[in-house]
């Protein structure tokens, strides 16, 4: 069987480290998904809670922030508890297990000119002389 999540998102906001009695580090944060949506309909997102442990968690609160574009793979936990009025409640939340960037921080930060994909001009390309063919494909 299988418990893998696999989400792309950006932070909801900016996530703060905290520590457990026992000295460890954790994380608890969301972050917005858009769901695949059709021509014409509204798109909808998802606000999916996850939390980091020790590393992990020291990884997120130091180079993550509040509209950051956060890559996440962890499994799906669900906790039980009781609210302060009696009643039973689930909580479904993303275990992190690993996290990586998704943009760069040049990507990140806000810029007035056009993302460039491309600092070659047509000059700095050379012609390709004849191709030889004893290529083995």
């Amino acid at each position: 069987m299988f418990n893998l999540v696999v989400l792309t998102g950006r932070l909801t906001a900016d996530p703060e480290l905290k520590t457990t009695q026992s000295g460890i580090s954790v994380t608890s944060f969301s972050i917005a998904v858009d769901r695949r949506y059709r021509s014409g309909e509204d798109r909808q997102t998802d606000f999916i809670n996850i939390v980091a442990w020790r590393q992990t968690a020291e990884f997120v609160t130091k180079y993550f922030k509040k509209g950051s574009l956060i890559g996440i793979e962890g499994s799906i936990q669900t906790r039980k508890y009781q609210d302060k009025d009696g009643n039973n409640r689930t909580v479904f939340e993303v275990v992190a297990n690993n996290v990586q960037f998704v943009e760069s921080k040049r990507d990140s930060a806000p810029s007035s000119e056009p993302a460039s994909f491309s600092n070659a001009g047509v000059d700095d390309f050379a012609e390709i002389g004849d191709v030889d063919d004893d290529l083995p494909f």
